[in-house]
């Protein structure tokens, strides 16, 4: 792992973009040509390899068919960024026994959500990936976030984002966002990033809290969290337990409150909503005293 990361080149106008499917099947394509046009409005040439609508099961091809693809929008010379077209599932698969092949031009690589596992693996290379829309999202962005995705991939600075205050303080670290399913898999493998002076910003979907528990008690048995210098919380979207069950925000509260280190919470990016971009591995400020994480 390399920290900081950093960014590819700027993209410029007339760049070529290459989308591919490296996890979950795609099921519907509206909104997917839609966050397509989304990129070509910018003035990028977009290049579908594969949409992922043929699928193979729940996923979007086999394994070597996806990490084909994969591979050769890396080592096309003209792709300056690779636009993933969704989560889902299936790309921790990939890195079973495949990895990046290292470069002198690296590219951009925009996803989210099972994309955590690509943005980690590209950490051991130094290259700062974008934990950002993909492209059955892209289109539902507000304009804002939208404008934000495309201000950093052309080297320009991004706001900070604004978030309430858990626990107060201030950490300065290496942004390092993730679905948090995704990242608790990803723990103790090859795949896994540094949390060495990180500052971990976690989101999720579709998992009660009786799991999200689970997990953060996976990461505090393992020590995983001792090395965390701030936590930011983004969105956790269709959470909700049963009448009895604790909250989200409870679980969270409990599970990650006593660490000892500055804490942000209702930050807009994650699932069903507003997914602002975060880049990978970057250097970053969480001032919680005023509740804000700050890109730089």
């Amino acid at each position: 792992m390399i920290y900081p990361c950093l960014p590819p080149d700027p993209l410029k106008p007339g760049d070529l973009l290459r989308v591919i499917a490296p996890s979950g099947r795609l099921h519907e394509k509206t909104d997917f040509l839609a966050g397509v046009d989304v990129w070509q409005q910018q003035g990028y040439r977009v290049q579908i390899d594969d949409d992922g609508s043929q699928g193979w099961g729940y996923l979007a091809a086999p394994d070597i068919r996806r990490q084909e693809l994969l591979a050769a929008a890396w080592a096309d010379p003209d792709c300056r960024g690779i636009l993933c077209v969704r989560g889902g599932y299936g790309g921790a698969r990939l890195l079973e026994n495949w990895q990046w092949p290292a470069t002198d031009h690296p590219k951009w690589l925009i996803g989210f959500s099972d994309i955590t596992s690509l943005l980690w693996s590209l950490t051991h290379l130094g290259i700062a990936g974008v934990h950002g829309p993909v492209l059955t999202t892209l289109a539902l962005e507000p304009s804002w976030s939208q404008q934000r995705l495309f201000d950093w991939v052309t080297g320009k600075p991004i706001s900070a984002l604004t978030g309430a205050t858990w626990v107060a303080g201030k950490a300065q670290g290496f942004l390092l966002p993730a679905n948090l399913t995704v990242a608790t898999h990803l723990l103790h493998t090859p795949v896994q990033a540094s949390l060495q002076e990180v500052i971990l910003a976690i989101e999720d979907v579709t998992e009660a809290p009786y799991r999200i528990d689970r997990m953060l008690t996976q990461w505090r048995a393992s020590g995983m969290l001792k090395s965390l210098k701030g936590i930011a919380i983004g969105r956790f979207s269709q959470c909700e337990g049963k009448s009895y069950s604790l909250t989200v925000a409870e679980v969270l509260r409990d599970r990650l409150g006593d660490l000892g280190i500055p804490i942000v919470a209702e930050l807009p990016f994650g699932h069903d909503g507003c997914n602002a971009a975060l880049p990978v591995g970057v250097r970053a400020t969480l001032d919680a005293d005023t509740g804000k994480l700050i890109i730089g």
